[in-house]
């Protein structure tokens, strides 16, 4: 009988055999999601952005074998200032210093690409600047950014349709009534107005919100977070089979004509 239902490859379940075993059957990517810890105003845990980080990277990881590297559970939430309680923030340059620093180990491992993915918005910096040190650092390493709400079109739409600087609201929600209903608080969510739309300069969350969060909480619902995920995962597991097999735009290049 074959498994309707394929395990995700998680790396730190792995022996060290097992991974060189990995690697040489071909399989030469990985995976690092990178999510936060930090308040999701008054109805959702801290975790959110690296709970669903996790499932979407173990969801492509079961379709596709990409082994799914630890994640990373702080990212640089500076901007949510100190306010609330429950924000651990990594400065931007100690998230880009451990880009760099993993990076290493994967490629002693024998790997030569990554995947970054991304679950918290101002962790996108810091480690597109992590980006920019491993491609020097370590040229034929393959590495790659993707964010949660920016794996497609649809996926876009889906978290911004109320709120273009979101953050708590009806996606975000209803993911979290997808994978841990039991830490969703809905009885409290406060349905906010994105207030930061038209304004010229960046402000910290404790200057555009009141209790945290952004946009309409108050609509999330179990059957659209289920469709997010799904989508997410369909999407970047046909994204990642072909990442699997990439040439360089130039190794791509159709010979030239004599």
């Amino acid at each position: 009988m074959t498994n309707s239902n394929p395990s995700p490859v998680l790396w730190d379940e792995l022996t060290w055999e097992q991974i060189t075993d990995l690697r040489a059957s071909g399989m030469d990517m990985v995976i690092l999601p990178v999510g936060a810890t930090e308040q999701h105003a008054l109805h959702l845990p801290v975790g959110v952005d690296t709970f669903s980080a996790i499932a979407v990277a173990h969801g492509v990881s079961a379709q596709t074998g990409i082994p799914v590297l630890p994640a990373l559970p702080y990212g640089c939430s500076l901007g949510h200032s100190k306010k609330w309680a429950g924000t651990i923030s990594l400065r931007p340059e100690t998230l880009s210093a451990l880009v760099l620093e993993i990076a290493e180990w994967v490629c002693s491992a024998g790997f030569s690409r990554i995947l970054l993915l991304n679950g918290h918005v101002t962790n996108w910096a810091p480690l597109r600047c992590g980006l920019e040190n491993v491609r020097h650092r370590y040229p034929d390493l393959r590495i790659g950014l993707r964010s949660i709400w920016e794996i497609s079109p649809q996926v876009h739409e889906f978290y911004h349709h109320d709120a273009a600087n979101f953050h708590a609201n009806c996606a975000e929600t209803s993911v979290m009534l997808a994978l841990r209903p039991d830490l969703v608080q809905l009885d409290k969510a406060v349905d906010e107005p994105d207030r930061s739309a038209g304004c010229f300069f960046a402000y910290t969350v404790n200057k555009e919100s009141v209790h945290g969060g952004v946009g309409a909480p108050s609509k999330a619902d179990l059957s659209f977070g289920q469709e997010i995920l799904a989508t997410c995962i369909a999407e970047l597991s046909l994204q990642l089979k072909q990442a699997l097999v990439e040439g360089t735009p130039l190794e791509e290049m159709p010979p030239s004509l004599p």
